[in-house]
């Protein structure tokens, strides 16, 4: 079966810094099968046994083929218009995307979210991206069980697993 890991904090603002190459080295020195890298902000795809699963050595979301794509198919309706950015929180250490989303601030009218089944969705209308409160997500106790992926990057990478 094929698996996406998402990894927090990889290569952002100069910290934990890792080649792709050097990446894909450590999941296949794990045993997995079939390791490609997408882009350089720590997405893994590969194949393998769930089992190993805890031996990767970087904080991951890991979701499977099938998980993705339901990740895809309940994108709130409102991510077919082209005026809006739109960014995929996947939700990590068992906390609960419905709870998480009572804590967040949302500016009327800018900001947008939607919960999902281990992830939340993050809408922002372009003419208000200066005034989101999505920054203010890094303030939040819960931010560092977040990873975030733009969703043009989940639509690419759904594309290399289906090709």
């Amino acid at each position: 079966m094929k698996y996406i890991a998402f990894l927090r904090g990889v290569n952002v603002g100069g910290n934990s810094l890792i080649k792709m190459s050097d990446l894909k080295k450590i999941f296949e020195d794990l045993g997995f099968t079939n390791v490609q890298t997408y882009i350089n902000s720590g997405n893994v795809i590969f194949e393998g046994d769930r089992k190993y699963f805890s031996k990767i050595p970087y904080k991951s979301f890991i979701i499977s083929e099938k998980e993705l794509n339901n990740v895809i198919e309940n994108a709130p309706n409102s991510w077919k218009e082209n005026d809006l950015r739109k960014y995929v929180a996947f939700v990590m250490d068992d906390l609960s995307p419905k709870d998480l989303a009572k804590e967040i601030k949302l500016k009327e009218n800018i900001d947008y979210l939607d919960a999902g089944k281990n992830w939340l969705y993050l809408t922002t209308k372009l003419d208000g991206l200066t005034k989101s409160s999505f920054k203010d997500l890094i303030k939040l106790k819960f931010y560092k069980s977040l990873t975030i992926r733009n969703y043009n990057t989940i639509l690419k990478i759904n594309k290399i697993i289906t090709s």
